[in-house]
């Protein structure tokens, strides 16, 4: 079959997997060239490895300087009569297969990483198959809800603002046009929803359990993800739904800093640039900024990618000899974002945009190409016109 790129909204219904085996190859391809990691893991576990940072963490450590092994545990579709299956599916495929190729462990697991049962399978690998212990975990799980793990019942998260209702533009990438929303304001039980499913909580419970299991190595580092942003996306984001998860999410490192120093260990935050990932097209008026943000950065060169953030993040940050961190005891490698030149010339697009002029003004087409490409869509190495052999798609496994 031919496989076209499906967008509804801002949601991809299509994945091309040899556009997603050309997405790994090319995120290899950076690391080998970029500046090393030195003094890195060895035995890394990512939660949340088939997409976006997690997938660009892993990504980077086996290939960036590390030589790690590697588990990832994702939660995706493969091909089944309802499609061809998720991309993420084919980015844990291809990356195995990558890595295998240079004698490197990658196991994947494909399943619900909030599960009791899950965490047992993986402990069980580690402590029968991986050498006994890990010396990196990397959080990275984005999702919409999570299961309370006493009841089941399910937190779901909303994107909304804690003070006044907020109206902006956005982004309708299948209409390629921009649209007005109102970003309403949260009730006390989304807020706390919110913060379940995308705060600290789940990332506490497993580096709680992989402790009392005893596979966190001597010197275990644990990471997740963030963002912070200016004070122009302060409304949406900070001062909302999302900025009180990742305040929690910050809180937690500070707690887990502290598990882990039993081990001579650490827990870190890393805060992250503005970019495009399945998470985030779906703030409402957030992505006015993203595009003038992506204008800037490229015109100045300093505009970084998933890829080219977590190289920079291992390589220069999170394993230098003495961590650097702000007064928060965050990492921030969106200091090139935030630089106040940029912030200035990024006020000045923003203030032009238009519903007429949004493609003009910002990077709508890199906007829209770095989501084509999540869904291995947009790379000019790749014949979409010739096609596909599903019968061979199903017989590939993770």
């Amino acid at each position: 079959m031919i496989i076209k790129p499906i967008i509804q909204g801002v949601v991809a219904r299509s994945a091309h997997p040899t556009g997603c085996h050309q997405a790994v190859l090319n995120q290899i391809d950076y690391v080998m060239h970029a500046p090393q990691i030195t003094q890195g893991p060895k035995k890394v576990l990512v939660l949340g490895a088939s997409s976006g940072f997690g997938l660009a963490s892993r990504i980077s450590l086996a290939f960036g300087g590390a030589q790690a092994d590697t588990i990832g545990v994702s939660f995706e579709r493969g091909p089944s009569d309802k499609g061809v299956g998720t991309a993420g599916w084919y980015n844990n495929i291809y990356f195995r297969q990558e890595a295998e190729k240079q004698g490197l462990i990658a196991k994947n697991f494909v399943g619900d990483a909030f599960s009791s049962d899950m965490r047992n399978q993986v402990i069980d690998y580690i402590k029968n198959e991986f050498g006994g212990q890990v010396d990196l975990v990397v959080y990275s799980l984005a999702t919409g809800v999570r299961p309370n793990p006493e009841t089941g019942e399910l937190w779901r998260s909303a994107i909304k603002t804690s003070g006044e209702p907020v109206v902006g533009p956005t982004i309708n990438i299948e209409k390629d046009c921009l649209e007005s929303m109102e970003v309403g304001t949260a009730t006390a039980e989304e807020m706390d929803s919110t913060i379940k499913v995308m705060g600290g909580e789940d990332w506490q419970s497993w580096i709680d359990m992989l402790a009392e299991s005893n596979v966190l190595a001597q010197g275990c580092k644990t990471v997740a993800y963030s963002y912070v942003g200016p004070e122009v996306t302060y409304p949406i984001y900070h001062k909302g739904t999302l900025g009180s998860a990742k305040a929690h999410l910050h809180r937690t490192a500070d707690q887990l800093n502290q598990t882990l120093n039993q081990l001579g260990g650490e827990a870190y935050v890393s805060v992250c640039k503005a970019l495009v990932t399945k998470a985030s097209v779906f703030i409402p008026a957030f992505s006015p900024y993203i595009l003038s943000l992506f204008k800037v950065m490229k015109e100045k060169g300093t505009h970084e990618g998933c890829i080219e953030q977590m190289q920079r993040l291992f390589a220069q940050r999170l394993y230098m000899p003495s961590v650097p961190v702000d007064d928060a005891r965050l990492i921030r490698i969106d200091d090139w974002e935030l630089e106040p030149e940029t912030q200035q010339q990024v006020k000045t697009l923003m203030a032009q945009m238009t519903a007429d002029n949004f493609s003009q003004i910002g990077d709508y087409n890199g906007y829209k190409l770095d989501f084509l490409q999540l869904n291995g869509f947009g790379f000019s190495e790749v014949d979409y016109d010739a096609p596909v052999d599903v019968n061979k798609l199903a017989l590939l496994q993770p």
